[in-house]
């Protein structure tokens, strides 16, 4: 049982077999508030990498599937079949899987991008999902608590009508050419696996997607110039994008995998008429918000200036412990399990949508023609 008392989720995985990071990462995502029980698994495209993964996970042989098409029929006609499915596949096998469950009725939680192509994305949007199966986009940066405050100041009005959104993501692990032996890089690198964006598609959307998130801003536009710095790199390694919101708003977005000395710097700044904020990824637990004319104050995680419900409801240990990157994961999780029960439509306005991953494969879309032009601003109505 949960931690709560309700019902464990039976939960599947397509992909995240031996040696992929971010399966491991959803995996102990879904465990953390005992909301999940994985029981079924296509772990990846090569049979014995299959076999060999679920077992390493102890799941029931007959539940060890070698293809997701299988695993979806199969788990769709067993009475004790998966609830929930993870997807945790290179982008061009996303759409696939999530077609398959839906139709199956088989709620689905995606790893970003939603697709590999924005054609794909607008597929999905048109699949009536049998039995009501519902859909979350893994943007796992939204459920850090002090984001979700953030989000709250802006809603409130607390920093004014906002003039300035600054977010970047910078890396350095792609510096070099990469060989086919680094998993990890070889299909980010890949046209054919990973779609038309390189850093922009890995994690240049998820700086995006935390703007959005947390300003509530329609993007109306991109100026963009994507470049791949590595020779013989086929797709962006580093992007800079000028990016105009519906109201007035301006905003900036870098991101890189070429930036030396930079590991995992995501970072969101927003400023208003009234007063801004700051945010760091690689200390999440600390927000600064200034107001106009007053000094700097420092929010802190469960802190006693931290008391919005936005930012506490999901706050797991006391302030002064730190929470970070696997707990952000676990919320959306956690909070997917009470939509998945018919609880949660305290979270449903908070946790990345279908819809959330269409627009963000519109603004790829819309930043690489954007390049292809020399930078021509580019509506991503006209993608």
């Amino acid at each position: 049982m949960a931690e709560n008392g309700a019902k464990r989720i039976r939960l599947g995985m397509v992909g995240g077999g031996t040696g992929a990071f971010i399966g491991y990462v959803h995996r102990v995502a879904a465990r953390i508030d005992g909301d999940y029980d994985l029981v079924a698994g296509a772990l990846s495209s090569r049979p014995e990498v299959a076999k060999e993964s679920g077992k390493n996970l102890g799941l029931a042989e007959d539940r060890i599937y070698t293809s997701y098409e299988e695993m979806a029929k199969a788990e769709a006609a067993r009475p004790d079949g998966i609830e929930a499915v993870s997807i945790v596949t290179p982008n061009h096998m996303h759409y696939g899987p999530a077609k398959a469950f839906l139709e199956a009725g088989i709620h689905v939680i995606c790893d970003k991008p939603i697709t590999s192509t924005l054609d794909d994305a607008r597929k999905l949007l048109e699949i009536k999902p049998k039995n009501g199966a519902k859909f979350l986009l893994t943007h796992n940066y939204t459920g850090y608590p002090l984001i979700r405050q953030a989000r709250e100041l802006v809603a409130s009005g607390a920093l004014g009508k906002i003039r300035v959104v600054q977010a970047e993501y910078p890396q350095d692990w792609l510096t070099e050419a990469t060989t086919d032996d680094n998993k990890q890089a070889s299909w980010r690198t890949d046209p054919a696996r990973s779609g038309a964006g390189g850093a922009i598609g890995d994690i240049g959307t998820h700086a995006y997607n935390l703007a959005r998130f947390v300003t509530g801003l329609k993007t109306e536009a991109v100026s963009a110039d994507l470049t791949a710095f590595v020779p013989g790199r086929q797709l962006d390694d580093n992007v800079h994008i000028m990016l105009r919101f519906e109201g007035g708003a301006k905003g900036m977005l870098w991101a890189s995998q070429v930036a030396v000395g930079c590991e995992n710097g995501l970072q969101l700044r927003v400023y208003g008429d009234k007063g801004g904020i700051e945010w760091r990824q690689d200390n999440p637990n600390y927000m600064w918000f200034t107001e106009f004319g007053k000094p700097k104050q420092l929010l802190t995680r469960g802190g006693s200036i931290s008391l919005p419900p936005a930012a506490s409801m999901n706050v797991r240990i006391p302030s002064g412990h730190p929470e970070g990157y696997l707990e952000a994961f676990a919320t959306l999780y956690s909070q997917f399990a009470s939509v998945i029960r018919g609880d949660g439509a305290a979270y449903e306005d908070l946790l990345p949508s279908l819809a959330d991953g269409v627009e963000g494969m519109q603004f790829i879309t819309a930043s690489v023609k954007s390049s292809q032009n020399e930078s021509k601003w580019t509506r991503l109505s006209d993608v």
